[in-house]
């Protein structure tokens, strides 16, 4: 499919998703949502894909909600409406999406944008990106998950502190505090997004997607409830044939050879 605001292609068995209006440093359109919500569901219902990453195109990874002066006129602006309606069907997919998301973090990440990639499965990011919770900046409250996501990732202090002062974190801190996996040379991000995200896609898709809905589910029950879980999980991935291969390339000391199923 055609979009105007992203672009997207499958190499080999990784759905590349690209966020593209590189001259507004990927700022989200209400159009732009659309089109990402609607690539994430193609990426998770093509079988051929079984890893996914998601970047920017230009300086920026996504410098959050795309403002303009229709917004600012409003007395009561619809904030709620577009979280309920277009940020928060974004958040929820990507984190139901049985295959592994990585967000390469190419350049300025601010507001929502930061809270789009703290949404993703793993998070690499360029030397040269920066991330910064803008909300407070004007006024606002962090969104599209960020509460959720961020304390959990650095701690309640560290999070409260980015978020209450706006304050810039460069990517080494970022990297120090938890906020992504790894900080890496800039003109190498890609290379090393594509090799982790191929690494992941050669893996047994089916018990990665049941890792992340036990991860997924980890943060709301308690330890009983989510021993139970693992156990429920686990039955599901012994009958999988990724499992059986498995064994077989144990027992004959060998290689596996996943596919997916």
């Amino acid at each position: 499919m055609a979009y105007q605001c992203i672009r997207t292609e499958v190499r080999e068995a990784v759905a590349l998703v690209v966020l593209n209006r590189p001259d507004a440093l990927n700022a989200l359109t209400d159009e732009m949502k659309r089109e990402l919500l609607d690539a994430l569901k193609a990426a998770e219902r093509d079988e051929s894909v079984r890893a996914i990453v998601l970047t920017g195109e230009g300086r920026g990874f996504c410098a959050g909600e795309a403002l303009d002066e229709e917004l600012v006129k409003l007395a009561e602006p619809p904030v709620d409406r577009t979280l309920r309606d277009l940020y928060n069907p974004i958040v929820e997919r990507m984190r139901a999406i049985d295959k592994p998301i990585i967000a390469a973090v190419n350049g300025t990440c601010a507001g929502a944008g930061v809270s789009l990639a703290l949404a993703a499965d793993l998070r690499l990011a360029s030397d040269k990106a920066s991330f910064v919770m803008a909300f407070v900046k004007i006024g606002l409250v962090p969104d599209a998950g960020g509460t959720f996501f961020l304390p959990r990732l650095v701690g309640m202090g560290k999070a409260l502190e980015m978020c209450m002062t706006g304050d810039k974190l460069d990517a080494a801190e970022a990297d120090r505090i938890g906020l992504v996996n790894h900080a890496v040379p800039a003109d190498r991000l890609m290379e090393e997004a594509l090799k982790l995200a191929g690494r992941l896609a050669q893996l047994p898709t089916k018990a990665i997607g049941l890792m992340k809905r036990a991860f997924n589910r980890s943060l709301r029950v308690s330890l009983e409830d989510q021993l139970s879980y693992e156990a429920d999980l686990q039955a599901i991935a012994a009958r999988t044939e990724d499992f059986h291969e498995g064994v077989r390339a144990f027992l004959d000391k060998r290689p596996a050879v996943f596919r997916g199923k």
